[in-house]
């Protein structure tokens, strides 16, 4: 009887162990993970703030586009050059441009 004892001792502390170990595994994996999430969100927010950065740049050529169009002066002048729009008795000749020379 004492064997018996003694070998359902020791299986019950081999379980006991087994037990903290796989406890501690499983701790170690779930942080592993956490860790790979941080890293992950960390190079998520540098790629949103590079795009930020280049939309707030954007942002502020369309407000100058848009206080430009303003003047109607300027607004004429970007009618005859882009859709070749004239005054009356003026003529438009267009030239090629140096790009497309070389």
């Amino acid at each position: 009887m004492a064997k018996k004892r003694k070998k359902k001792k020791r299986n019950s502390k081999l379980l006991y162990y087994a037990i903290i170990a796989i406890v501690i595994i499983g701790t170690l994996i779930s942080s592993v993970n956490y860790c790979k999430d941080i890293y992950d969100k960390y190079q998520e927010k540098k790629e949103l703030e590079k795009e930020l950065a280049q939309l707030k740049e954007k942002e502020k050529e369309l407000k100058l586009d848009a206080s430009k169009l303003q003047d109607s002066d300027y607004v004429a002048r970007y009618a005859r050059e882009k859709y070749y729009y004239s005054k009356d008795g003026e003529l438009i000749i267009k030239l090629p441009d140096e790009e497309e020379n070389e």
